[in-house]
């Protein structure tokens, strides 16, 4: 993911407009910005002049395929990539693996299915936080221990992944959407409300080690920053 409130973009290179449509509007609704391309032959220059966070790609696409765009991505990029395809064949599907795709969908699909993949697909090659060190704050994220001012915290594994999310970038606004997608290892569904919740839980646990301190700033509109 970027630094910044930015959402993430997703570029979506799929020759049937209809179901680009629907891709594009179920990842808007999931407050990831998208960027649709009709066939594979601007895709790398697309990529090498903006760079986006995640590319679901076709495999047969019109002038220049699936196969052939991966490959010319993966010789200067690591960006995520999710390929989708009519062809299951086992044969197939391993053939995109071995171009550097990161994950494989099969035609016909889930909309809802295909943002839960590449919502996945980002987590696992998001740099991992092992461990976040500052004069106050130390999260430990090999033994899932987390102090500040030298008191240890007793956090839920919900309440530690926010503040490992928060944490990876102090000075940052995190939006609730980026939050939500952070807060639990498997793809339950989250709401705001319950993000909200987590983030009051995990306020008082700091203001216990700090009374008059607001630990988790709330930004109006956008989401919260860490303020340790």
């Amino acid at each position: 993911m970027p630094d910044g409130a930015t959402p993430p973009r997703v570029l979506i290179v799929e020759d049937e407009p209809k179901l680009a449509a629907v891709l594009r509007a179920y990842f808007n609704a999931s407050a990831f910005q998208t960027h649709w391309m009709a066939d594979g032959r601007n895709v790398v220059a697309a990529v090498k002049t903006d760079p986006p966070d995640l590319i679901l790609l076709d495999l047969m696409l019109p002038h220049h395929d699936g196969i052939s765009v991966c490959r010319e991505l993966r010789a200067f990029s690591n960006v995520p990539l999710v390929m989708m395809t009519a062809r299951v064949e086992e044969a197939d599907r391993l053939l995109g693996f071995d171009v550097g795709a990161d994950d494989y969908i099969c035609k016909p699909f889930s909309p809802r299915e295909v943002v839960a993949r590449a919502k996945a697909v980002l987590r696992r090659v998001a740099p991992p936080v092992a461990a976040y060190r500052s004069t106050q704050l130390s999260i430990d994220e090999t033994r899932y221990k987390v102090s500040l001012d030298g008191v240890d915290l007793d956090l839920t594994p919900a309440e530690f992944r926010l503040l490992r999310t928060l944490a990876s970038s102090p000075l940052r606004v995190f939006s609730r959407a980026h939050l939500m997608d952070h807060l639990y290892e498997d793809d339950r569904g989250v709401t705001d409300r319950a993000v909200d919740s987590h983030v009051k839980n995990l306020r008082r646990k700091l203001t216990r080690i700090r009374p008059d301190s607001e630990p988790i700033q709330s930004v109006y509109g956008v989401g919260y920053r860490l303020n340790l």
